[in-house]
């Protein structure tokens, strides 16, 4: 989708998509799920607000999720976005493959970094609450030049951008 500008984040549902997550994902022209999916209808529910990329997660299992990707790429915009569940089983060099943007989830805890010119993204977990992480999803606006990354804490429905950065994965 390369005339994409407004990219919906969202991760670790685990089978419950939240009124407040589809609001929050409303006017994407993008919508990415970064894993543990939970249940088909999820991905279903959020084609009804715009075009889906989804990976499988470590708990999504069955018939349904063999069909969703280990990884995947989209092209949204001017970036070129990979996407995965763990960024512990990154094993590419973005930069060098010529990634924009990495997209994943699975620690629950919303974060972003840049490394090497690469922006790392995980829009945190939006499913059931764990520990005191809390409940969120992102946005990525790729039409201002530098891009603006948006998490919106759903309980809170506050915007913010200042989470605790994450760490990238393996050099």
């Amino acid at each position: 989708m390369r005339t994409a500008a407004s990219v919906g984040l969202i991760s670790d549902t685990h089978g419950l998509m939240r009124p407040e997550a589809l609001a929050a994902l409303q006017r994407s022209d993008l919508i990415i799920h970064a894993g543990d999916v939970g249940a088909p209808e999820i991905i279903e529910q959020l084609r009804g607000l715009a075009p889906v990329i989804a990976v499988r997660g470590n708990v999504d299992k069955g018939v349904w999720a063999s069909r969703l990707p280990a990884t995947a790429v989209a092209e949204a915009g001017s970036a070129l976005i990979y996407v995965l569940h763990d960024i512990a089983q990154l094993d590419l060099d973005p930069a060098a493959s010529g990634f924009n943007v990495v997209v994943s989830g699975h620690s629950h805890k919303p974060g972003h970094t840049e490394r090497n010119g690469v922006m790392y993204l995980n829009p945190g977990s939006a499913g059931p609450r764990r520990f005191q992480l809390p409940v969120t999803v992102a946005r990525l606006n790729l039409r201002p030049l530098p891009w603006k990354i948006e998490f919106i804490d759903l309980f809170e429905r506050s915007v913010a951008t200042d989470f605790e950065p994450l760490s990238p994965g393996p050099a």
